[in-house]
């Protein structure tokens, strides 16, 4: 048994925390505000966003971050992306030497294209800091359906302890030593589920979403290879696998915001009706700027941002992607 604090009271960590309960560890899950904490206590359920999943009694809920640092052998970090820099702030008093953090938040900070566990290394210079990625929505994990994801660090034994404390009948770990890959493949692929989201929402068919899933792995994995990442990452869990969960998935925040674009939503209404964080809003600009400074050619991330942010209308966008210049598929193969 394992005592594990986890940091951040939104679907992923009230699914993350019910998990590792199960799994027989000591959980503690954390909210920054003291008022969410108080109603946890006494629904024992995140009603809003995880209907039907109930909180263990035996999980204790608390607002005080020193005492969950500094009680915890693991803790895991789960606010979203956006509050991962200053949420690890706030930790960084009480951390000790060694001590081990599991980042689940996917996305890439816009100002300093650094990934989440650069960011918390970064904050943090004295933890060992792990990822844990692959598909796999809160909505599902909460319930106890099965699903696998991959975690990834740079100490392998580390990563397999981990495997171990995450591991359940219900819930499948892999490890893999290449932590770029994994967190360019979790942050990316929102960009992408938001383009299928809104072909879905302009009443484009199987054929287009197939198309964007396709061609969106294959830009991913060129910017990734061109970063240092490997190949064999984005065809696994965290690429391939949480591409096409979060382009189908009617659980995607992401791919409704898209949808709601494609209906005609700006991107402040789209996520103000999802009314949950939709990170590849916030992680589209930070691809863009990572394809200029690699001169990576990402045609779909590129349409996205302007429809993002320049209004570009979503049929236009459509357009200009199938109305591109001609290409080879696979350059790299000899006739």
């Amino acid at each position: 048994m394992a005592k594990i604090s986890v940091l951040g009271a939104g679907s992923w960590g009230t699914a993350l925390s019910v998990l590792l309960n199960n799994n027989g560890h000591e959980v503690r899950l954390w909210s920054r505000f003291q008022e969410e904490v108080d109603t946890l206590k006494q629904t024992r359920e995140l009603i809003s966003k995880l209907p039907g999943v109930h909180i263990p009694e035996n999980i204790d809920l608390t607002a005080d971050v020193k005492n969950c640092v500094e009680t915890a052998e693991v803790i895991v970090l789960a606010v979203p992306s956006p509050y991962v820099r200053g949420t690890a702030e706030l930790m960084a008093p009480y951390v000790k030497d060694e001590q081990i953090i599991v980042n689940v938040a996917k996305g890439i900070e816009e100002k300093t294209l650094m990934t989440m566990t650069d960011i918390i290394s970064e904050e943090i210079p004295a933890a060992g800091v792990y990822v844990l990625s692959g598909p796999s929505h809160a909505e599902e994990v909460g319930r106890g359906i099965p699903t696998t994801c991959v975690i990834s660090g740079p100490k392998r034994e580390t990563a397999e302890y981990l495997q171990g404390i995450f591991m359940s009948p219900v819930f499948r770990v892999y490890t893999t030593p290449d932590t770029l890959g994994v967190e360019l493949g979790g942050s990316l692929k929102n960009v992408i589920a938001l383009a299928a989201g809104t072909a879905d929402g302009l009443g484009y068919g199987d054929n287009t979403k197939a198309a964007l899933i396709t061609r969106g792995i294959a830009e991913i994995a060129r910017l990734g290879t061109k970063m240092g990442a490997h190949m064999e990452t984005f065809y696994g869990l965290s690429g391939m696998g949480d591409l096409i969960v979060t382009c189908a998935s009617v659980h995607s925040r992401n791919r409704k915001a898209g949808y709601l674009m494609g209906k005609g939503y700006t991107m402040q209404q789209a996520m103000n009706e999802v009314k949950m964080v939709v990170e590849g809003v916030y992680s589209a600009k930070a691809a863009k700027s990572l394809a200029e400074k690699y001169d990576v050619e990402m045609p779909i991330i590129m349409e996205v941002n302007k429809v993002l942010f320049e209004d570009k209308s979503a049929a236009d966008a459509v357009r200009d992607l199938m109305v591109r210049d001609k290409k080879v598929e696979t350059p790299m193969l000899p006739w």
